[in-house]
């Protein structure tokens, strides 16, 4: 991590106003820096809706797969796009931004309340006690 902080200042652009606190800046560097791993630990944690044998009865994954199917149909048309593009097809936020007109923050926004709001929905399925 320490690199990336460094690589950050080297990267800086040539035409930016000089740093006025080396110190502040180098800190909220590592500071940024630290919150895009736990970020992308976060994005790692997902259900492989092949593999998973809970959710009882027959069907396993396939009652799974038609819970999530049903709850994405309760989905408002723009956020299950944002969701679908994101998770079943793997485009990055920047991408779904780009592709859809819409700012980076947006997508991601759209992303993580649908994650969450899911996740109530499928809990049993997913075994998620909250």
């Amino acid at each position: 991590m320490l690199q990336t902080v460094f690589l950050r200042l080297l990267h800086r652009p040539k035409d930016a106003e000089p740093l006025d606190n080396e110190e502040g800046y180098l800190r909220r560097a590592a500071i940024n820096a630290a919150l895009d791993v736990v970020r992308s630990r976060q994005a790692d944690r997902s259900v492989e809706l092949a593999d998973d044998d809970r959710g009882g009865g027959d069907g396993g994954s396939g009652e799974l797969r038609q819970a999530l199917s049903r709850a994405l149909s309760q989905l408002k048309p723009r956020t299950a796009e944002i969701f679908t593009l994101r998770f079943f097809h793997g485009f990055s936020n920047p991408q779904i931004a780009r592709m859809l007109g819409i700012s980076q923050v947006l997508v991601a926004v759209i992303v993580h309340r649908t994650r969450q709001q899911l996740r109530k929905e499928l809990g049993t399925y997913i075994g998620d006690k909250s």
